[in-house]
């Protein structure tokens, strides 16, 4: 791809891997690939502008509801899209309408930007990944004809390896770690023409797998934290971003934490 540092906005559309869970600051706050990339986009372009409308367990319904329209009409240089895993996790998921939706964001958004980015979402390797994997593969083809037809750039997570190890992952199990996040970063970055700081492909040192006694102890710290509330909310109807703001609503220049 040629090199283009021209880029001066950019705006984030998606649920809580957008929003930066589990990139977590000192203050509380979730950082994530975004606020990452918006700092290294900012280094480049004086009075670079950046808002993020992600929010935390959002379906692609209610992202193409409540962040599609607020997103084009920003007009900014650069729009990320990233929307639809929910839906894929979910029990009963309607893949047709997954797919429709998907076609009607990418129908707003690709006009309203110079350049429109898509992505292939990274999976954990694990049990939880092999019963989806199939809903995913259809999600990540569909998403390459969007991109085909659209002119979009689609990133391509999901096929680098290293983001499949789960050190790679936060202890939900649904979220990157901050190098997880970082390593995202990088690979948007590189996508969008800049030029590269490392290989964000490269794997991790290996090590020896956990002990049976330890990975027993993880499992069962993950079904009390993280499993039993995500059932819960499934069951009575809830959802953890309810209520919950877009992380940085307005297009205003970038003043975050730098990567």
């Amino acid at each position: 791809m040629q090199m283009n540092a021209n880029y001066t906005s950019l705006v984030a559309v998606g649920d809580s891997f957008t929003e930066g869970m589990s990139d977590l600051l000192p203050d509380g706050s979730y950082r994530g690939w975004a606020d990452l990339l918006a700092g290294r986009m900012a280094a480049e372009a004086p009075g670079f502008r950046y808002a993020n409308l992600a929010v935390r367990g959002k379906l692609i319904g209610q992202i193409v509801a409540e962040q599609v329209d607020v997103a084009a009409a920003m007009q900014p240089d650069v729009i990320t899209l990233v929307g639809g895993l929910n839906d894929t996790l979910r029990p009963k998921c309607d893949m047709h309408r997954v797919r429709g939706l998907l076609d009607e964001a990418v129908e707003r958004l690709a006009p309203a930007c110079k350049q429109l980015v898509l992505m292939r979402s990274p999976g954990r390797n694990g049990p939880v990944m092999e019963r989806f994997r199939p809903r995913m593969e259809e999600l990540f083809d569909h998403l390459d004809g969007l991109a085909a037809r659209h002119g979009a750039v689609v990133v391509d997570l999901y096929g680098a390896a290293v983001l499949g190890d789960q050190r790679m992952w936060d202890v939900d199990r649904l979220h990157p770690t901050a190098e997880g996040h970082r390593r995202v970063a990088e690979a948007v970055w590189q996508a969008l023409g800049y030029p590269p700081e490392d290989d964000w492909r490269t794997p991790l040192p290996a090590a020896l797998p956990p002990r049976w006694a330890a990975r027993r102890v993880a499992d069962a710290r993950f079904a009390r934290q993280h499993l039993m509330p995500w059932i819960g909310r499934r069951l009575t109807g809830r959802s953890s971003g309810d209520g919950r703001p877009p992380k940085r609503p307005d297009l205003l220049p970038y003043d975050g934490p730098l990567p």
